[in-house]
């Protein structure tokens, strides 16, 4: 099976091999996402992003005799594109960091509240949601469409162009700000609230649906035969959450990349007062789980720190960085992660040290300074997220589940058991591709439940554990990053 996971800054396609009771995968395929500036809007480059799709199939090709099984695509959240009814893609989809997204937000909200935006869908209310998204195409150009248009978002435009099928799988449709939680599906009365016709919207389906074989032209182009597509739990974080290795409840996870998703799995959406103050958001699970979680800008930080020194001439390679900031101290400065400061692409260095200043901190001033306040700022999000978890769900959790990409950074993960005085396990590295796959093998009826998914994910993908050490230390210096962003709350 082939799982191909589009990530916000990367892509690649993973080769999935079942045995019947074990999962082995094999990455084939990778290429970078890079967002195009174009007449003054940010988007995505789909056209490229859909040649690197076939590529990965064709590049299948060279490891296994025969046709796949299957295909599933999973993808960043919110984004999405527009096709008619014979098949055309009207445009290509707008980044979620366009600068409208953040004015249209704005003018929603002197028409309604927060408050009530997140009574209907659970999602916290951000400029990058697709409500608002929408709400800005509205403003510019309406959304007066001929009736055979279709909203597609990012998985489900792939889809369809790998099968022909328009469909809006679950966890992705539960990114959009504008899907009932509680009836896992679209919220007409909201819909009609803001302005956004119903009928941009197709149907729901769920995590592990066949939807239809591959298209001729491409199968007869890539010479792979009529393999079935599938709707995996298309949301990236969704399919990593799939492959946590636990069959106990009692523990946070953290989906660990550019963002850093940080939350539970429950039955039912938490909708309170103080969920939304706190940040979180409901959005779906396999299962019809619902991921309570924050989005925390995590990975982004140092992404965009590397990006800037490469402009100007030093190329430093993310293992070469984690190595500099296990060399500092460490616990002199923070960040807020969340400040909207650090959300758009730029000189994120110079803004940090701008934070330090503006907080009467010691200012960091050497890349491994600096990747040290990353890093120790990120994980002191994560302790006081993990403190609001407990308070929405009136318990402690034993355990911390780290998984995807971020993980290889061992500092990250020893450190987030120091600050939050859990042990952490770690793994896989490829959660969302294997989550992805594991969908797939469901679909093919190999397995039956998420349970039996994550005995196979533990059978096959052993983690790795981190007990928390210098807890005292680390409970001191809590108090002071919360003392930091707290001041910097007051002066903003």
């Amino acid at each position: 099976m082939l799982a191909v996971d589009f990530g916000a800054s990367s892509g690649r396609t993973i080769l999935g091999r079942w045995s019947g009771s074990t999962l082995s995968v094999e990455d084939i395929h990778r290429f970078s996402n890079d967002p195009v500036e174009l007449g003054g809007s940010l988007y995505w480059d789909f056209l490229r992003l859909f040649h690197e799709l076939k590529e990965g199939i064709h590049a299948y090709k060279q490891h296994a005799p025969s046709s796949p099984a299957s295909i599933a695509v999973d993808t960043w959240g919110v984004d999405y594109g527009f096709v008619d009814g014979k098949g055309k893609l009207l445009g290509n989809p707008y980044h979620y960091r366009e600068a409208r997204n953040a004015v249209a937000m704005s003018e929603l909200l002197q028409q309604t509240t927060e408050r009530e935006l997140y009574s209907h869908s659970g999602i916290q209310p951000l400029s990058f949601n697709t409500i608002f998204q929408l709400y800005a195409e509205s403003r510019e150009q309406g959304l007066s469409l001929p009736d055979d248009v279709r909203l597609l978002l990012m998985p489900d435009l792939f889809r369809f162009y790998l099968s022909g099928i328009r469909s809006t799988e679950y966890t992705i449709a539960s990114t959009t700000g504008l899907l009932d939680p509680v009836a896992r599906d679209w919220d007409r009365l909201l819909l009609q609230k803001v302005g956004i016709p119903s009928g941009l919207f197709t149907d729901i389906v769920m995590p592990g649906t066949k939807e239809g074989t591959l298209r001729k032209e491409i199968a007869e182009e890539l010479q792979v035969g009529a393999m079935p597509i599938v709707a995996a739990a298309s949301h990236d974080t969704a399919s990593a959450v799939v492959s946590i290795p636990s069959l106990e409840g009692d523990y946070a996870f953290i989906s660990c990349g550019t963002w850093s998703l940080m939350g539970v799995e429950i039955d039912q959406p938490i909708m309170t007062e103080d969920s939304l103050r706190w940040g979180f958001t409901n959005e779906g699970g396999a299962e019809k789980k619902i991921r309570m979680l924050k989005n925390i800008m995590g990975l982004w930080l140092l992404q965009a720190c590397k990006r800037q020194w490469e402009l100007e001439g030093d190329s430093i390679s993310f293992a070469h960085m984690q190595e500099m900031a296990k060399l500092e101290p460490g616990l002199q400065s923070y960040v807020d992660p969340q400040d909207p400061v650090f959300l758009a692409p730029g000189n994120m260095p110079e803004r940090i040290r701008l934070y330090c200043v503006e907080t009467g901190q010691t200012v960091p001033q050497t890349k491994a300074e600096l990747i040290r306040c990353v890093v120790d700022s990120l994980v002191m999000k994560f302790k006081q997220t993990l403190d609001e978890i407990e308070q929405l769900l009136a318990r402690k959790l034993s355990t911390i589940h780290m998984v995807g990409g971020g993980i290889q950074n061992r500092l990250l993960c020893q450190l987030t058991a120091n600050a939050t005085g859990r042990p952490v396990i770690a793994g896989p590295v490829e959660a969302t591709a294997i989550g992805n796959i594991m969908m797939q093998v469901k679909a093919h009826g190999e397995v039956q439940s998420l349970d039996q998914i994550r005995q196979v994910v533990m059978d096959s993908f052993p983690p790795d554990r981190y007990e928390s050490q210098d807890e005292a230390k680390w409970q001191d210096a809590y108090q002071t990053y919360l003392q930091v962003i707290a001041k910097k709350s007051v002066r903003s």
